[in-house]
C-alpha cells in the first residue's frame, strides 16, 4: 500500500462510523434464555476465552473479555452475576457488563457476551476443550455479597 492510501485509510477510519461497525454493542440474551447458574450440567473450556456450558436442553457459549488461562485449574467454574441480575434475576449470567468467572481462588474474568447455541455446535466446540466437567462436582454460582 503507497503513503497515500495507507494516510486516507487512516482517515477514513477515524471516522466514527468506522469506530461504531469495529466495537458491536453488547446485547445480553432476554431474561428467559440466561444461563440458571444453578442448574448447570456440564462445561468446556473451549479456550482461553471461550467456554460451553449446559443448562438441561439449553446450550451456550461465553466469551470472555480478555485471555483466562487459570479457568482450566479445578475445582471448577464459579459463575458471578452482576449485581442487577444476583437479587432480580435469581443470579442468572445473560452476558450484562458486570458478570464474571473464575476457579476457585483465581482472579475473576469478565464475561463478554453469552449466547445460545444448538447442540451439535456444542459438541463440534467441546471435541477440542481443553477441560472439562460435569457440575456435580462444581460449584456454578456464588451469591453477591
Amino acid at each position: 500500500m503507497n503513503r497515500p492510501t495507507l494516510i486516507l485509510s487512516l482517515l477514513l477510519c477515524s471516522i466514527p462510523v468506522c469506530a461504531s461497525a469495529m466495537s458491536q454493542p453488547r446485547v445480553p440474551l432476554l431474561a428467559t434464555d440466561c444461563i440458571a447458574t444453578t442448574q448447570i450440567n456440564e462445561w468446556h473450556i473451549v479456550d482461553d476465552r471461550t467456554a460451553t456450558v449446559r443448562t438441561g436442553p439449553k446450550h451456550y457459549v461465553v466469551k470472555l473479555q480478555t485471555s483466562c488461562p487459570q479457568l482450566r485449574h479445578p475445582p471448577g467454574l464459579i459463575f458471578r452475576a452482576n449485581s442487577a441480575n444476583a437479587s432480580v434475576n435469581s443470579g442468572r449470567i445473560c452476558g450484562e457488563s458486570g458478570e464474571t468467572v473464575h476457579s476457585r481462588g483465581q482472579a475473576p474474568c469478565a464475561v463478554e457476551s453469552v449466547s445460545r447455541i444448538d447442540k451439535a455446535q456444542f459438541d463440534q466446540l467441546n471435541a477440542h476443550s481443553k477441560s472439562s466437567r460435569p457440575t456435580d462436582a462444581v460449584s456454578t454460582h456464588e451469591p453477591q455479597h
